[in-house]
């Protein structure tokens, strides 16, 4: 007997699904049973994974997009409206590196480009869905963090700063959208296998010391596991999260298999969010600890 599929009838986007991290979250959404709307900038990438979507049996469809045009993002509801008829889940996955290097030496362009993807193409994207969630009730936004976005990433600021913001954005917005019955949640990956460590790598010692040493321990190791974020990422988008909401959540340290049933109890905790180590938030995460 099948298994039940936790997102069966549901439709997703993903952006950035054309290889590595997006790619295995639309396939893991396909397995069970959404279909699939898959963005890049790369079309051959994205076909890719679309017809690795409908080998599963989902429906797939493949869009060649820039998160950071609002006209291109506009085009990806657009199309996935005219093709599905809504959207109910929506993985802002799409990012860029950025310069490697002391600030000073970064490219002004380069840096401010990062943020026009890593930040301002996720809110461009959530901007994009918000009409339709609104108007069903119901909605899942999963946004993908990164190194820096809880604590200092020297050399690679563009990202490390977009990354922080948008772990802000995603605790703002979840407060605004939570009448509308919509999730808005961050996952923090980990050290995932993927092209920004070979770019890592390849920057040598514009990296700094620690950054290219841990990123040669990593790719020796094998890095961590993908399956975790991918399996976060399906928690996430189906009903097993129940109304968990505003939280930066880690997919290979955090006790995220333990909370079925404990989104209320979450929800009015400051655990799992970007907050300042001070007396005044201190004294509530004490109470809070017995989870």
């Amino acid at each position: 007997m099948q298994a039940q599929r936790v997102l069966s009838g549901r439709v997703g986007i993903v952006t950035g699904a054309g290889r590595g991290i997006g790619r295995a979250i639309a396939l893991a959404f396909a397995r069970q049973g959404a279909s699939v709307v898959v963005t890049s900038r790369t079309f051959s990438e994205i076909e890719e994974t679309a017809a690795q979507v409908r080998a599963l049996g989902s429906q797939a469809l493949a869009i060649q997009a820039d998160v950071s045009s609002q006209s291109n993002v506009n085009k990806i509801v657009e199309q996935t409206i005219q093709a599905i008829g809504t959207v109910d889940i929506l993985v802002n996955n799409a990012g860029v590196q950025g310069p490697i290097g002391s600030i000073d030496d970064n490219d002004a362009d380069h840096w401010i480009r990062t943020v026009m993807i890593n930040l301002i193409g996720t809110f461009l994207c959530c901007r994009a869905v918000l009409a339709v969630m609104m108007k069903q009730q119901r909605g899942k936004i999963i946004n993908l963090s990164g190194g820096g976005a809880t604590s200092p990433r020297p050399n690679f600021s563009a990202y490390a700063s977009s990354k922080a913001a948008l772990v802000r954005f995603t605790e703002t917005l979840a407060e605004e959208v939570k009448p509308f019955n919509i999730q808005v949640n961050a996952i923090a990956p980990g050290a995932i296998n993927t092209r920004m460590l070979d770019e890592v790598l390849a920057a040598g010692d514009a990296a700094g010391e620690v950054a290219l040493s841990q990123a040669k321990k990593q790719k020796q190791s094998g890095g961590d596991s993908l399956e975790a974020v991918v399996a976060l990422a399906v928690f996430l988008a189906s009903d097993e999260s129940g109304g968990l909401t505003g939280k930066l959540i880690s997919a290979q340290h955090d006790p995220w298999r333990e909370w079925v049933g404990k989104d209320e109890q979450l929800n009015a905790s400051p655990l799992y969010t970007i907050r300042r180590l001070d007396p005044f938030t201190i004294k509530p995460l004490i109470k809070d600890l017995d989870y």
